[in-house]
């Protein structure tokens, strides 16, 4: 099996979240507030498994000794280095879960939850059971439990996997969207936070990402296998998060008619 072989096999799967009804459903503020307040657990997932393939990819350990592949290591610096640590919309180092943060909050959408959730978070060994006993939906849960039991893997690939096909690709342009109907002047934090996403995520991560997978898998089958695996797996639970979203969506639209 080779990257190919994987992109063919997971159409299915990329279909049905390219046709999501929740992206028909993003109709109002109201609807990005929801859906913000859920999808926050995936800005900032996101960050831990950029840190695993950091970690096991360049060299963050003492005594320092060269990466094995500097093209891979670099690649992951680089998103890093813009992940954590980019320039919000007044020029200001910050990372971009926390812009998200920020944008939240200029919609009015709560960030309670999330933090309160981050500030349970204290170490690796006993995220599974924070996730497994906060008062977070069952759909978020399972996203995050699915994530952190692939880090916890400490296999490369497997991380990279769910890196690399586990995240949406649609989202942001809906969002600016309904932005700019409502005046992008009001929400300058959204949307300088959509188009820097998508300006970073465009034609150079993409091509890059699998060529991450192929250094790591080689010509071992049994890793091309298991990347299959975990990335069909990150894609089913991203689309369990967006039916539970637009289930929400809906609800809220029925209370306020």
């Amino acid at each position: 099996m080779k990257i190919e072989e994987i992109e063919v096999s997971l159409l299915p799967l990329r279909d049905q979240l390219r046709t999501h009804e929740l992206y028909k459903s993003l109709n109002s503020l109201s609807d990005i507030k929801i859906f913000m307040e859920n999808h926050v657990y995936a800005v900032w997932d996101f960050m831990s498994l950029l840190k695993g393939l950091q970690i096991h990819l360049t060299c963050t350990t003492l005594p320092w000794q060269p990466a094995k592949n500097t093209n891979t290591a670099r690649f992951i610096n680089e998103i890093v280095l813009e992940e954590e640590s980019d320039r919000d919309e007044e020029g200001i180092f910050n990372s971009h879960f926390e812009m998200y943060l920020d944008a939240m909050e200029e919609v009015g959408a709560s960030t309670f939850n999330v933090k309160n959730f981050l500030n349970s978070v204290s170490n690796i060994e006993t995220i599974l059971e924070v996730i497994e006993g906060s008062n977070l939906n069952v759909a978020v849960k399972n996203f995050l439990k699915f994530t952190f039991e692939v880090i916890k893997t400490n296999e490369p690939h497997k991380i990279a996997a769910a890196f690399t096909f586990g995240r949406e690709e649609l989202i942001p342009d809906m969002f600016l969207e309904i932005i700019e109907q409502a005046g992008e002047e009001e929400y300058p934090k959204l949307g300088y936070y959509l188009k820097r996403h998508i300006e970073l995520d465009g034609d150079e991560h993409g091509p890059l990402s699998l060529k991450m997978i192929q250094e790591l898998c080689g010509i071992d089958n049994k890793k091309w296998l298991e990347v299959a695996e975990c990335s069909k797996n990150a894609l089913e639970k991203r689309v369990q998060l967006w039916d539970y979203i637009l289930l929400e969506i809906r609800k809220n639209a029925t209370v306020l008619a």
